[in-house]
């Protein structure tokens, strides 16, 4: 199944591409796209096309934020007509809620996963591809999006300061647009990409709240549930995508997710031509070029956040899936490890 999203995801992509003085129908025929389809919106467009086509916006444009300055600039109305929903529920936890039940209706590759803990909460993040590939941009903006959806939310702006902001990638060089649009704590090569926040933070009540418009908007948007219901397969692969790194994801655990039973997901999994493990497999390809690129991330952290107890296990796995040896790869690909930090960069705003 091709992943989808829509062209309202590229909003404000020309104007930024244009302030950094680059040629946008040259970029957007590179990536296989026409400068036509960001007048209509409600368009899907392949979701590696999107990915595709911000990193090569930023390699061209020697821009490392370009993902953060399209967030900077995205309103609720941006979400299309789940933001009829979104607005009038009574809390932000309600609306994160609303956002994990709808979210393939805007973008079927946005994984979103909230677990709380005690007194704070994670708001992990990740972008599902139909194949392993650097998306640094669009996770970026996905991040940047939540945050400024969530300062809304919580009715105080700009002056919302979360514990932190998390991503698995390194640092940039220069990290000005990143201060300005989060003002908190930065967590370079972490676990997740996400947002951590207090628990107490999702239950601001939100004054635009409105029960009877809710019920409407829910409504309206079950009739496009019906249209646009996406497949099993994606379900779970954005379940793994969420739950490996923290050791969780198990075919009970994400049966458990998905609410069924271990044995009714397997049949639904054996009716579409697929197995737990093959699945298990796709996302840890994906997830071992991106963690590999991060030089942050040790050979042993990477097989931990793998799933793999001993670092031995997961060389034989590397190497069985790609030819060669995880550190060879590296060497190839000019990554030096970074031995000398620890396995993330913490940045305060200051």
């Amino acid at each position: 199944m091709t992943l989808l999203a829509r062209a309202a995801t590229l909003t404000n992509y020309l104007d930024v591409a244009r302030q950094l003085g680059l040629n946008t129908p040259s970029l957007l025929s590179q990536a296989g796209l026409s400068a036509s389809i960001l007048d209509v919106p409600n368009q899907r467009i392949p979701v590696a096309t999107v990915v595709n086509l911000l990193e090569l916006t930023a390699r061209t444009g020697g821009c490392q934020s370009l993902g953060l300055r399209m967030a900077e600039h995205r309103q609720l109305s941006d979400f299309g007509e789940v933001s009829l929903l979104l607005s009038y529920q009574p809390n932000l936890r309600d609306a994160l809620q609303v956002m994990v039940q709808y979210i393939h209706l805007f973008n079927n590759a946005l994984a979103i996963f909230i677990e709380e803990a005690g007194k704070t909460v994670i708001i992990r993040e990740e972008i599902i591809t139909d194949a392993p590939m650097p998306s640094r941009q669009a996770t970026e903006l996905a991040v940047g999006v939540m945050f400024r959806f969530c300062a809304s939310q919580v009715g105080v702006g700009a002056n919302w300061h979360p514990i932190s902001v998390n991503f698995t990638h390194g640092a940039p060089a220069d990290l000005s647009i990143h201060k300005r649009l989060f003002g908190c704590k930065l967590e370079f090569g972490s676990e997740f990409n996400g947002i951590v926040c207090q628990s107490t933070d999702l239950d601001i009540p939100n004054p635009l709240a409105n029960q009877a418009m809710a019920r409407h908007a829910r409504q309206y948007l079950d009739t496009l549930m019906v249209e646009t219901q996406q497949s099993l397969l994606t379900d779970v692969r954005k379940a793994i995508y969420l739950l490996l790194p923290m050791g969780r994801a198990t075919i009970e655990q994400i049966a458990r997710t998905l609410g069924m039973n271990v044995r009714t997901l397997q049949r639904h999994l054996e009716e579409s031509g697929a197995t737990f493990s093959e699945l298990i497999n796709d996302v840890r390809r994906d997830l071992v070029m991106r963690y590999l690129q991060n030089s942050g991330y040790s050979l042993g952290h990477i097989a931990d956040m793998l799933g793999y107890s001993m670092p031995s296990s997961f060389t034989r796995w590397f190497n069985a899936q790609f030819g060669m040896p995880p550190a060879t790869w590296r060497s190839r690909n000019k990554i030096v490890p970074k031995l000398a930090q620890s396995a993330h960069t913490s940045l305060a705003y200051g």
